[in-house]
């Protein structure tokens, strides 16, 4: 990741849009709208009152700046949410492919900037909330920040087609892990580790993924959400038991004689009037009862 560059403020907004789900950018730009909308349409005195120039001043720069900005603000945040929505198809697009190549090639020839959305959405499906900070290079820094429960943890990725990860960039990783209190770290990279990397990763909580543990671990990940909106939309489509058609009770007993249904009566004359008996349901062709 390269060093960040001095943004606008309408740069920031994009860029936190387009991190955030497609609604909440979309509400964002609702709200802002309400919001500046209601300080430009503010009525501001224009008359000179001793000692309220400077909040006379203030008031006709806020309008200014509300009733230009109730419109660009929600632009802003409004094309975030369709970066973010871009975003998030050509992740999974990324994830399809390198789940569906059998040869290794699609993880290999993968641009940098590619290979840290895959990464990231790697581990979104593994459960991880993921922060994107890379995107300004291809080389150094921490590129993606994981959080699970109170845990914080640091990605580096590394696409590199030729050479193996050394250990300089695993000690770099440990370093920012220990000023920035986090409880572990992952270097990723789609090539390979040196011995050394290997070495020094042990025991310092660091678990490093080449290029065959990631796509191993896509596929997985991909088969377990495929599994789950499976079963999903089997559930949907299960038939429910309604009250137009209820079920027959299992304890319902069949006619001794002709093996039909039998409904519950009540004896209206002999000895036994007024107690329930089971009569068949075709009665009076059968007279099949049980008491």
């Amino acid at each position: 990741m390269a060093r960040r560059k001095n943004t606008s403020v309408f740069e920031d907004l994009y860029e936190i849009a387009a991190m955030l789900p497609w609604w909440v950018g979309t509400s964002l730009a609702l709200v802002a709208y309400v919001v500046l909308h209601r300080y430009a349409v503010a009525e501001v005195p224009t008359t000179t009152v001793p000692g309220q120039i400077g909040q006379m001043v203030v008031g006709q720069m806020t309008k200014v700046l509300a009733t230009y900005g109730q419109y660009m603000v929600p632009l802003v945040l409004l094309a975030g949410a369709v970066a973010s929505v871009l975003g998030r198809r050509k992740r999974e697009g990324l994830v399809r492919g390198v789940a569906g190549d059998k040869s290794g090639d699609a993880l290999r020839q993968m641009s940098w900037r590619d290979f840290e959305l895959l990464v990231g959405e790697a581990f979104r499906m593994r459960g991880y909330a993921v922060v994107e900070t890379g995107g300004g290079g291809a080389d150094g820094g921490i590129d993606l920040k994981l959080q699970k429960g109170t845990e914080t943890l640091l990605v580096q990725c590394k696409q590199w087609r030729a050479y193996k990860v050394s250990v300089s960039v695993v000690r770099e990783l440990y370093g920012v892990m220990a000023a920035q209190g986090a409880a572990g770290g992952f270097v990723v990279t789609s090539g390979e580790f040196t011995a050394d990397a290997k070495a020094f990763a042990q025991g310092r909580n660091i678990q490093l993924i080449g290029g065959v543990a990631l796509a191993a671990m896509i596929k997985a990940a991909r088969a377990a959400s495929d599994t789950r909106t499976s079963a999903k939309a089997q559930e949907h489509q299960r038939p429910q038991a309604t009250a137009s058609a209820p079920l027959r009770p299992a304890q319902d007993p069949a006619c001794p004689r002709c093996g039909s249904a039998m409904v519950k009566r009540v004896a209206k004359q002999g000895a036994n009037a007024g107690n329930t008996f089971w009569g068949c349901v075709t009665f009076p062709k059968c007279w099949g009862i049980r008491t």
